[in-house]
């Protein structure tokens, strides 16, 4: 039990005690003392006085005092200041959770909790390469992942593959214009490139066409729909839709190019997969549920015999789920999948990791699943992101100004390399060793970087920024981890002394932030934020490095110090190593 929930539990039997009074968890709050203030942990007092009308200080003597008296070997000391009563924690009870957990690798994980958990991510379309805004999403989904895992859930990861649809068409039309039977291996390109240099092809062809329309009195929406390449594509879906062979096989040639580089990527930046559906085989997912909801009168037909629903008393609008032609839009496949998940995994909750420019289509899915009584719609929750930019703005893939995942992953190992040489201590790593530093550092700088700010939040990803040893950075936290291994390569440790000794300051500091841990674990899984997790090891970092240009391992004053101190070195080694874990990155034993 972590001392948040041991001093609530002990607020509630004081109050109880003092004043026959009944208050829960949720009636006073409990921070970390500020630092200007003696203390450790502060109860916010000015809640209590509305349900036993004294004054603050009155009411944080009482409290304080009734505190000591029954819990002395946890609270040794109170003080109050303004409505705040700052307790004092004994030191016995932090050199107990030292010895207790010192050497823990699982330290503030879960037992499984026997719920079931779906997180779908990354969701590319294959007629381009993974790009940047995929990297947040990958990283955000797998690291979602891992932390519900570590709160004891039985996490499943998925990922839905757009490959079909007008975009596919546009780079297979593209293809057979300009590629003169060109392949990824004649041309000795990854395959998602390959295929994504097709995609920019057909734009820029498309705009030729419509510019050469307009000159010949074309209005520019009558040339957007007219021009021939255009209706190419329109051509090729129907026949996709039909099953021509030619067009099948085509399409199923250039996916496979597709999926490989996409493999390629994935195992690279270190995202897997547990279950991956394809929306060739999920589109006609959803039309039966549609049959229901017209049974149950949840859906409506028009006069054109497309099929809609009426959401305005919801607040939202009226939107289509079958056209008139009796094919699926996004959201009916959506309602098929949504339920076949369900259906194969009996999960209890469903993440959607997908941009916050999809709010509206998600609370439409939930809605309308709700509606149709569907066995997962309560389970669907939608992890919005902000959009990620670089420094020189917004990226376009039709206009190829994409910044493409692989590319940006060979700038984040170069830098990394860069900074490693200037600061020189390597030169005694082989030319293997190297190479797996240096991917080491540069994945983990921008796997932190992107992983540090709320999900919830657009940002701008600063390559150069991302990666310096000294700021908020995931170097910075690999560095730290490291160089507490180099100290225990160092110094002999020894486990059969006791630890008796009194706290200074630092030690207890370290201690203070080491306890915190499973609770920051646990409301991270709660809000589904990563950065509560990133930022809690980079001050965790801090902490210790503040420790360690104030004290001493090596020269500890005495042994029993010496032990005391390598004990927290293990424990916030372990720490950082679980938590960076947790974030999809790993922590050199030297650079």
């Amino acid at each position: 039990m972590s001392i948040v929930h041991i001093l609530q539990k002990a607020v509630i039997k004081s109050l109880n005690n003092i004043y026959n009074l009944t208050v829960t968890e949720q009636d006073f709050q409990i921070n970390l003392t500020k630092n200007e203030f003696e203390g450790d942990y502060t109860v916010v007092l000015f809640s209590l006085l509305k349900k036993n009308f004294t004054s603050p200080d009155i009411l944080g003597i009482q409290l304080g005092n009734d505190l000591i008296k029954n819990n002395s070997k946890i609270f040794i000391a109170f003080n109050i200041i303004k409505g705040f009563l700052n307790l004092s924690i004994a030191d016995e009870f932090w050199i107990a959770l030292l010895k207790n957990n010192y050497d823990d690798t699982c330290y503030g994980k879960q037992p499984l909790n026997g719920k079931r958990v779906m997180v779908e991510y990354s969701s590319p379309n294959t007629n381009k390469p993974l790009h940047l805004g995929h990297l947040r999403n990958n990283f955000l989904g797998w690291s979602v992942a891992e932390i519900l895992k570590s709160c004891g859930y039985k996490v499943f990861k998925s990922c839905i593959v757009n490959d079909r649809g007008v975009h596919i068409c546009k780079s297979m039309i593209a293809w057979q214009m300009f590629a003169d039977g060109a392949t990824p291996q004649t041309n000795n390109t990854k395959g998602d490139h390959f295929v994504g240099e097709y995609y920019v092809k057909f734009n820029d062809e498309y705009k030729r066409q419509v510019a050469e329309l307009i000159e010949k009195n074309y209005t520019q929406k009558d040339a957007e729909k007219d021009a021939p390449i255009m209706k190419a594509v329109q051509q090729m879906l129907q026949d996709w839709e039909a099953g021509e062979f030619s067009v099948i096989e085509l399409w199923k040639t250039m996916n496979g190019w597709v999926y490989e580089g996409f493999a390629a990527t994935y195992k690279n930046i270190g995202s897997d997969f547990d279950k991956t559906y394809y929306e060739s085989n999920t589109y006609l997912l959803g039309k039966d549920i549609v049959q229901q909801g017209l049974d149950k009168d949840v859906f409506y037909r028009k006069e054109d015999s497309s099929i809609w629903i009426d959401l305005t008393e919801n607040g939202l609008d009226e939107k289509l789920v079958l056209r008139k032609d009796g094919t699926s839009v996004y959201i009916t496949q959506d309602i098929g999948l949504a339920q076949q998940k369900y259906e194969e995994y009996k999960i209890d909750e469903s993440i959607y990791v997908i941009g916050d420019e999809q709010n509206y289509h998600m609370k439409v899915l939930k809605l309308i699943a709700q509606k149709l009584s569907v066995a997962s719609a309560d389970a669907i929750h939608h992890l919005s992101y902000g959009m990620v930019e670089l420094p020189s703005g917004k990226m376009k893939s039709r206009e190829g100004t994409v910044v493409d995942a692989d590319d940006l992953v060979d700038e984040m190992i170069n830098t990394a390399r860069k900074h490693t040489e200037e600061l020189g201590k390597v030169k005694d790593f082989t030319a293997p060793e190297l190479v797996h530093l240096y991917k080491t550092i540069g994945l983990g700088a921008m796997k932190f970087y992107l992983l540090r700010v709320d999900p919830k939040k657009k940002m701008v990803f600063n390559p150069e920024e991302s990666i310096d040893f000294h700021g908020f950075t995931g170097p910075f936290i690999q560095y730290t981890y490291a160089r507490i291994k180099s100290i225990l390569r160092k110094e002999k440790f020894d486990p059969v002394i006791n630890i008796s000794t009194n706290l200074l300051k630092s030690e207890k500091d370290i201690l203070v932030a080491a306890e915190q841990f499973p609770l920051v674990i646990s409301e991270a899984a709660k809000e589904l934020d990563p950065s509560k997790v990133a930022n809690y090891i980079f001050t965790l970092a801090k902490t210790f490095n503040s420790f360690l240009s104030e004290l001493s391992i090596i020269k500890a004053e005495s042994e029993e110090k010496k032990q005391l101190r390598l004990q927290l070195a293990i424990m916030t080694a372990n720490i950082l190593k679980s938590g960076m874990q947790m974030l999809g990155i790993d922590v050199p034993e030297r650079m």
